[in-house]
């Protein structure tokens, strides 16, 4: 709420410090107006107009024009003020909607619910998150044995006046006595970790300096800490003694490893082996791994380094588990004895099957395997040597994120949720091999009055692709259903079945929700990733623009009924697609995407992806990357559809420079007289720690904006 208002109302209050600035004429005429157009609340004719720059560029043998480079400049005061233009544009069109009180009603039901997070248990205690119905933030929970009762570690609330700080565990001692938790500004990756007594219910002086961590492992002694973090010269892995000054911390690995590998560190649970995993970017398609007794204080010993394929390790007792995906595309486990790690002595333990192995967890002295078939979770548990014990039963078409346990623990806990389920933790006795239920989100949706259906539809080279709908039970199929269609196709991840407020909200309010499993994702293995990489990129927006296709032709909607939405790289897919087939889409949400690909990976961190997208600097790549990059094919001219483009500040992951520009060109090209909007905040990004408030609020802006658009809510008075 907080930071939505200072947008709001910024165009008024700064309109002196913008004259300070000096700002070109054009912009202030911009800001003059909007500002304007808020106080009186009378609906803009336009978007703010923007200043073009003849800013050309010669790239392997191609001209480019960039016309909007300026707005690269986050800070500039010419880019602020134009932000905020955009935003008063934007809250001026979007604050009008009919129906946005019965939408932010609806949402804040669906939202404001007690909700839970899987707990971890030392000793006899339980950490976990929880957020009562009234908060914005999950706290940080303490429950002395599985029955006791819950004690709060660790408020966040009165950490920022605008609840836009968030905290999460990060490591927990063995004897539950100690934690280092981080702390969250915004939506920032970064975060700064702190010690925590928990006894004593207090900080330590023990504060490890804000950065991008990729693990935090306390040792069981609680005589220190090892962590992987980002540094100017690529990813380091450090040793920290608790009650030293974090300056002084050991750098123990990482040197010769540029920014574009990731790094992640973790012991083991009795705190003998370090095991550290050097990944080559972000869909570690390829990964080394390494192995340190640090009770001998050992070697540090290269377990696989000259193999590209993807391995994960772990450590349970005298055995390393290896979970790889080498001479199996859908993935494998092997074993070896930590004293004997030669390659020739590796065996299979849980060979390739149909389904995709997504995960393993040595629990309870047996071994826990994620399984996704057909893009849906599997569970199965297997004896340390291979032999199959059981399947867990599931309660529908859905997703278990993860399973979360200890070696020499006899309990383990799970989540499960689908589509029409909101997330529900179950808790696993090993050895009865029974599940019960530990903690339910009681949200307010008949989870019977929805219907789950996965469909198979050709996309472009005949290639079967999945997809999911969920929609009210008995609807018509008669072309008129609005439908909201999402996706992602990229870095191997598998998108199964997962409850979301957004598709709730939506099919609540009788549409269809659609989820495609695009090439790109791990759903059947890493030749479906493969499938949607590098050169084969365009897979993935073929992929999406059929399934829109098949919706369509087979009635469950219609071209002035169908909105797309995606983020991040689901931001650049649905980019693509607009760029590609800006006539079969109604609507278009694209929120912090990547955009203009022929210079992503030159902000932030972007460098993890270039094994994904390749790189413009490499003549080939660039190539493929300029056939479809969609800010290089927006067309003057063109009738677009109407476009809500989210970013803001505070993510320092997806430069938000891509939805800068990419809002400017297509409000300067389209011949449509749909609206192409800019939301921009000041403090959300990639990494959640929204506050409830206003995740409310974002909600009701985009799906008034669809409704709007798709036609199932009037437009605004005077439009």
């Amino acid at each position: 709420m907080f930071a939505r208002a200072c947008h709001r109302h910024s165009a008024i209050r700064a309109l002196g410090r913008m004259l300070r600035w000096e700002l070109p004429a054009a912009i202030l005429a911009a800001v003059l107006m909007v500002a304007s157009a808020w106080s009186q609340r009378v609906q803009p004719k336009a978007p703010p107009k923007t200043r073009m720059d003849n800013v050309t560029e010669v790239l392997h043998g191609v001209e480019l024009v960039d016309p909007y480079r300026w707005l690269e400049d986050q800070q500039s005061p010419e880019t602020r003020a134009w932000i905020d233009a955009q935003n008063a544009y934007t809250d001026a069109l979007l604050g009008r909607l009919s129906g946005r009180e019965d939408l932010k009603r609806r949402l804040t039901a669906l939202l404001e619910v007690d909700s839970i997070e899987l707990p971890t248990e030392r000793n006899g205690r339980y950490f976990f998150r929880k957020r009562l119905a009234g908060q914005d933030q999950f706290v940080l929970y303490l429950r002395k044995g599985l029955h006791g009762s819950d004690a709060v570690l660790i408020d966040p609330h009165p950490m920022s006046p605008d609840h836009t700080t968030s905290v999460d565990f990060a490591s927990i001692s063995e004897d539950g006595a100690l934690l280092v938790y981080g702390i969250r500004q915004g939506g920032e990756d970064e975060i700064t970790p702190q010690l925590f007594d928990v006894d004593a219910r207090k900080d330590m002086p023990d504060r490890l300096p804000k950065a991008r961590y990729s693990s935090i492992s306390l040792k069981p002694d609680r005589s220190g800490i090892y962590y992987s973090r980002l540094t100017a010269e690529g990813p380091r892995v450090y040793f920290h003694k608790v009650g030293s000054d974090s300056a002084g911390d050991m750098e123990i690995f990482g040197k010769g490893y540029g920014p574009e590998k990731i790094i992640v560190s973790s012991l083991s649970d009795d705190g003998r082996y370090l095991v550290i995993h050097v990944l080559y970017g972000s869909a570690a398609d390829r990964t080394e791994v390494y192995l340190q007794d640090v009770a001998k204080q050992g070697p540090m010993v290269p377990i696989v380094n000259d193999i590209p394929s993807r391995f994960i390790a772990a450590v349970a007792g005298d055995t390393l588990f290896l979970h790889t995906n080498w001479k199996a595309a859908k993935g494998r486990i092997l074993s070896a004895s930590v004293q004997d790690l030669e390659r020739e002595h590796w065996r299979e333990v849980v060979p390739q099957g149909d389904a995709v192995i997504e995960e393993m967890a040595p629990v309870g002295e047996r071994l826990a395997v994620l399984l996704s078939l057909n893009a849906a979770s599997r569970v199965k548990l297997y004896e340390s040597g291979g032999k199959l014990i059981s399947e867990l039963a599931l309660p529908d078409i859905g997703s278990v994120p993860s399973f979360q346990g200890r070696w020499m623990s006899k309990e383990a806990f799970f989540s499960f949720e689908s589509f029409h389920i909101p997330e529900t933790i179950y808790r696993y006795d090993i050895a009865k091999n029974t599940q019960e239920v530990w903690a339910r989100r009681e949200v307010p949706i008949e989870s019977g009055k929805y219907e789950v259906k996965q469909v198979w539809y050709a996309s472009k080279d005949g290639t079967k692709i999945p997809m999911f709908l969920v929609y009210p039970k008995g609807m018509k199929l008669d072309g008129s259903n609005p439908t909201l269609l999402t996706g992602y196709g990229g870095f191997n991840v598998s998108e199964t079945p997962s409850f979301t407020t957004r598709a709730a909200a939506w099919i609540t309010s009788g549409g269809v929700f659609a989820y495609a499993n695009l090439r790109g994702g791990g759903e059947f293995g890493e030749e479906w990733h493969r499938a949607g990489m590098l050169g084969k990129k365009q897979n993935v927006f073929d992929d999406f623009i059929a399934a829109a296709e098949w919706l369509i032709q087979n009635n469950y909607t219609r071209p002035s009924r169908l909105a797309i939405r995606g983020n991040s790289n689901g931001g650049l897919l649905v980019g693509a697609a607009l760029t590609q087939r800006p006539d079969l889409f109604g609507a278009v949400v694209c929120g912090y995407p990547l955009l203009d690909m022929v210079r992503y990976h030159k902000f932030l961190v972007a460098k993890y992806w270039v094994p994904e997208y390749g790189s413009s600097d490499d003549p080939e790549q660039f190539k493929s990357i300029l056939a479809y990059s969609p800010y290089q094919h927006v067309t003057p001219g063109a009738k677009y559809p109407p476009v809500l483009l989210v970013s803001g500040n505070s993510d320092t992951r997806v430069a938000p420079l891509h939805a800068r520009k990419m809002a400017a060109r297509l409000q300067a090209a389209t011949s449509s007289v749909r609206p192409v909007l800019l939301h921009y905040d000041t403090k959300t990004g990639h990494s959640g720690g929204m506050p409830v408030s206003k995740q409310v609020d974002d909600l009701t802006d985009e799906l008034a904006f669809l409704r709007w658009q798709l036609g199932v809510s009037p437009a605004p008075p005077g439009n």
